[in-house]
């Protein structure tokens, strides 16, 4: 009950005092004990910051075609290549399985259509080319799995059936047409004309999938697209005077048979000696810095390892508040690189094992947003959350157990957004920690 009333003293102290000086002697109000209470700000706790590498992230069921590679100037070398299972809308060629107009029925072409969804990171003015793989491996998960992963691959075939080079276009266009080798093409229109595939299992056996690559030698960025992308059968028919083809769809058989595998070589780079999943780089040791990107688990760990010593300060006393402000290293991003309007915060154990969202009072997950007001230098750029409940709670623990802060962007699994995030050494863009703390 009293920190209660403390707490709501404070709010109302707060909101009336527009300084960050908060230090003084104030009395609670005369209906309760008068008390004599200090509020003090406090802007000089350690906070420890690091870079983290998640092992895997699901890939599967994220409703996204991911393709390309290009090379980060900080991160490294970023690929990704997208992996699917497709069905055929019918096993048959014509209306029917049945159909008596099936030997008028004669191949034409077939293609591999990529949606954009507007979905891009990196250079999208230069040129990409893209291959198309057939798949020799089922798209199926590994035993007791039900997903795939930023580190999945299966088997394919080294020769293309289709290639294309070309300069993407994710806002101003709605799709992209990759022809597909016609021999290739031939033998699946064959086999269903001549009804020599008749269910799902026969074509699975046939036709396992595609994984969809994009060149090393000439790509500059990577581009979303959606999972209604499909591969389209033309075909004719040759007693007919109609100029338009037939056609038959091959689209995504269930988005969880389709996933992007995603990676990221550091050579050369500060993280270069990242270490496992289980352990942290720190931002000491990587010019003051700490990296979050999407798609390949690169997060941000914040740890509080002096938090206890608040004690010291009265016999008596409560964190009230605190507001950790985190700021992006100068000219990291760019327009090539931009950066997400908000970071979405878990808490972990030491090991970096996620134990749940950080959440605001009413349960909701609360994510630390972007200030992009722009000012003269940049210097109000910079991500900012409130901490204070989670700061209380790690302060009441008894053991020598603490919790850590992992940092990532929202949908880590969809994209290949990165930020650059400067320590407490920084000169620049260092992180803020203020805490707002009752003696009593």
């Amino acid at each position: 009950m009293k920190y209660i009333l403390f707490l709501l003293f404070f709010i109302t102290l707060f909101t009336s005092c527009q300084t960050d000086n908060l230090e003084g002697e104030y009395v609670v109000g005369s209906d309760y004990l008068s008390v004599n209470n200090k509020v003090i700000l406090i802007d000089t706790l350690t906070v420890e910051m690091s870079t983290i590498n998640f092992d895997s992230l699901v890939t599967s069921s994220q409703s996204r075609v991911l393709i390309g590679n290009y090379t980060d100037p900080i991160l490294g070398k970023v690929k990704s290549e997208s992996y699917m299972e497709l069905t055929p809308d019918s096993y048959y060629i014509g209306t029917s399985s049945s159909d008596t107009e099936t030997n008028n029925y004669v191949f034409d072409s077939i293609a591999v259509i990529l949606k954009y969804d507007r979905y891009y990171y990196g250079d999208t003015t230069k040129q990409q080319t893209i291959n198309i793989h057939q798949l020799t491996q089922k798209v199926k998960p590994n035993t007791d799995d039900d997903s795939f992963y930023n580190n999945s691959t299966l088997i394919h075939s080294s020769n293309s059936i289709g290639t294309k080079t070309f300069y993407p276009k994710p806002i101003g266009k709605d799709s992209v047409h990759i022809t597909i080798d016609d021999t290739f093409g031939k033998n699946m229109f064959t086999k269903l004309k001549n009804n020599q595939i008749t269910n799902a299992d026969e074509f699975n056996d046939y036709f396992k999938g595609i994984v969809i690559k994009s060149s090393a030698s000439n790509s500059n960025s990577a581009i979303g697209y959606t999972t209604t992308s499909l591969m389209r059968l033309y075909y004719k028919q040759t007693n007919s005077d109609s100029k338009y083809s037939l056609t038959k769809d091959f689209t995504l058989n269930g988005i969880d048979k389709q996933f992007n595998n995603i990676t990221l070589d550091r050579t050369g780079t500060a993280i270069e000696n990242l270490p496992d999943s289980r352990n942290k780089l720190s931002s000491n040791l990587t010019n003051n810095s700490s990296y979050i990107q999407s798609g390949t688990g690169l997060a941000c760990r914040i740890d509080f390892p002096y938090l206890n010593q608040l004690k010291y300060i009265s016999k008596k006393g409560v964190i009230v508040d605190a507001e950790l402000i985190i700021k992006p290293i100068k000219n990291s991003a760019s327009a090539l690189f931009p950066i997400k309007d908000s970071l979405q915060v878990y808490e972990s154990d030491n090991l970096n094992r996620i134990s749940k969202y950080l959440t605001r009072s009413d349960g909701s997950a609360a994510l630390a947003l972007l200030n992009n007001t722009p000012d003269e230098f940049n210097e109000n750029i910079g991500y900012s959350i409130n901490i204070g409940a989670f700061l209380y709670k790690e302060m009441q623990k008894t053991t020598s157990t603490k919790s850590s802060l992992i940092f990532t962007f929202p949908n880590i699994s969809k994209g290949v957004n990165r930020i650059v995030l400067g320590n407490q050494k920084n000169p620049e863009n260092k992180i803020r920690l203020k805490i707002y703390y009752i003696s009593y």
